[in-house]
């Protein structure tokens, strides 16, 4: 978890990446590189922290800025989540030495 919060080399600092979310219903992001997909149940974006998949009912775009990064997205939020591999095989030990 530290390694998003070092200081990286060479060209500076990452975009800031911050994540609000109004009454479960708008949700403003910063700190996005890319869009990878999105429909009205799930988008899929590529940030500065990571791989970032939102799922809910009736997702809209409402705003989009490539050049700045920025995302705002309308629509009831049911699931925000970070995509990293490694981090899920550790909590899927924990889980499978849980409930063995």
């Amino acid at each position: 978890m530290n390694q998003y919060y070092e200081s990286m080399p060479s060209k500076g600092t990452p975009p800031e990446h911050d994540v609000v979310m109004r009454g479960r219903k708008i949700l403003d992001i910063t700190g996005v590189k890319q869009v990878e997909s999105f429909d009205n149940e799930e988008f899929l974006l590529e940030t500065s922290m990571g791989f970032l998949a939102i799922r809910g009912q009736n997702l809209q775009m409402k705003n989009l800025d490539v050049d700045k990064g920025i995302v705002s997205i309308k629509g009831k939020i049911y699931d925000l989540v970070y995509l990293d591999d490694h981090h899920g095989e550790k909590a899927k030990g924990f889980f499978g030495k849980l409930f063995r």
